[in-house]
């Protein structure tokens, strides 16, 4: 017989947070609202996930943990030396790094497919392949629009695609984003039972 699960047993969601490394190509105001977006992530009791890089995903662990958060990053490298000294990579402001050895495309897989959803913060190339493999997913995807690059273009994308709208949500206020994510992640658990979808 199935008990009813109190809050404190309930999994916690995991957010992931796509975005440029290099945030010459952003808005202004990108980090800002990247380390804003993690620690309204961290207020809310969800898990921040990264790609554990610099850039875009680095400013929303640092919010995330200033916040008092949890943070996993998913590195590209197979193992720490690897991942600071070959690729420079950081380490601080996350809880763990998981260091995947399957290079930059292999992380974005497992990257997106580890989190209950994604949330779009500027971005370039490396940013629209974790978008397009959360699109494909039907993984539930914000997109927090006036940062710049391909946060910018991903709306007239995909009308230009001609594959539906997906399950892409968007917003130029944080806290109005994330609401609308929850709500996404909120429709797959109802979904379910017993892990299975019905």
């Amino acid at each position: 017989m199935a008990t009813k699960l109190t809050r404190r047993h309930q999994l916690k969601y995991k957010i992931c947070i796509s975005g440029a490394a290099d945030t010459g190509h952003c808005a202004i105001d990108a980090p800002e609202k990247a380390e804003e977006m993690g620690r309204e992530i961290a207020r809310r009791g969800m898990v921040l996930v990264t790609g554990a890089t610099v850039g875009i995903p680095y400013w929303a662990a640092k919010g995330a943990k200033e916040e008092g958060g949890i943070v996993i990053g998913l590195s590209p490298a197979a193992s720490e030396a690897a991942h600071s000294k070959t690729y420079k990579l950081p380490t601080d402001y996350h809880d763990v790094i998981v260091y995947t050895g399957f290079e930059y495309s292999g992380r974005n897989l497992l990257l997106t497919r580890s989190a209950d959803a994604i949330i779009t913060i500027c971005g370039r190339m490396g940013t629209l392949n974790e978008f397009t493999i959360a699109f494909e997913d039907q993984k539930p995807i914000g997109v927090l629009e006036g940062t710049g690059g391909t946060a910018d273009e991903l709306r007239d994308i995909i009308k230009r695609m001609h594959r539906g709208p997906g399950r892409v949500v968007y917003s130029k206020d944080i806290k109005d984003l994330l609401d609308k994510v929850a709500a996404e992640i909120e429709k797959d658990k109802k979904g379910r039972v017993n892990n299975r979808y019905v």
